[in-house]
């Protein structure tokens, strides 16, 4: 189900995209508590980052970990069980029928993941139809995201990764059944890096998404704190 009451603060997931959890910790010292939701992916994970999850859970903090899991149908099982015992809030997975099936499988099965979102990604936002097709899909990146968008409220998946340029039509699909989580957002001004469908935060919420996972905006500024509070505002104005 959509969450609740979010407020702006709340919305913002800052991507701890670092090669250490030294400057990760630094981050989220810096950011204080003007951030309370953070994203741990691999470049992390596999630098000793998810030892971090409990860190930040002690600090109050909430852990998104962008694992993007996809494997056999046991190992996908295994994988969520040993996530779940992390303590993590949430945790996705490539948005293959098969694979989603095979987590919220495990989540029913495992008690310490009663609290654990699966989320499941669509199509990533790095990506256009083009890329898709270098890839082997005949489907444009919208046709893919809604198909599997369907195929995730289907398997009883509890939220969506998409671009905020198919959030609108997704959000049409599931209704308030799914969170859509929202990367690839860029303030006005900023760089667009590598993604290729992005909004600016007010944008996105405005077209369906409940969660913003912003990375290079604010984990490489000058002043975090201030792009935060930047970002911060503009949702506020926008509601």
């Amino acid at each position: 189900m959509r969450p609740e009451h979010l407020t702006a603060r709340d919305r913002v997931i800052v991507a701890l995209d670092y090669s250490g959890t030294d400057e990760a910790r630094a981050l989220v010292e810096t950011l204080g508590d003007s951030a309370s939701f953070y994203k741990i992916g691999y470049q992390l994970a596999f630098a000793g980052g998810l030892a971090l999850v409990a860190e930040l859970k002690a600090a109050g903090k909430r852990v998104f970990l962008d694992l993007k899991l996809l494997d056999i149908d046991n190992s996908i099982k295994g994988g969520v069980s040993s996530i779940a015992a992390l303590g993590a809030d949430m945790l996705t997975l490539h948005a293959y029928p098969k694979a989603m099936a095979a987590a919220v499988a495990a989540k029913k099965e495992t008690p310490a993941a009663a609290d654990l979102s699966l989320l499941g990604v669509t199509v990533l936002t790095s990506m256009d139809d083009d890329d898709l097709q270098d890839a082997g899909y005949h489907a444009s990146a919208s046709d893919l995201v809604a198909s599997r968008g369907a195929q995730a409220l289907s398997a009883g998946m509890d939220a969506l990764v998409c671009s905020s340029l198919e959030a609108s039509a997704l959000r049409a699909i599931v209704g308030d059944n799914m969170a859509l989580v929202v990367p690839g957002i860029r303030p006005k001004g900023s760089d667009h890096g590598d993604q290729k469908r992005v909004m600016t935060p007010a944008q996105a919420v405005n077209a369906g998404a409940d969660y913003l996972v912003i990375g290079r905006p604010i984990n490489a500024a000058e002043n975090p704190v201030a792009v935060m509070q930047a970002i911060v505002a503009e949702l506020e104005g926008s509601s």
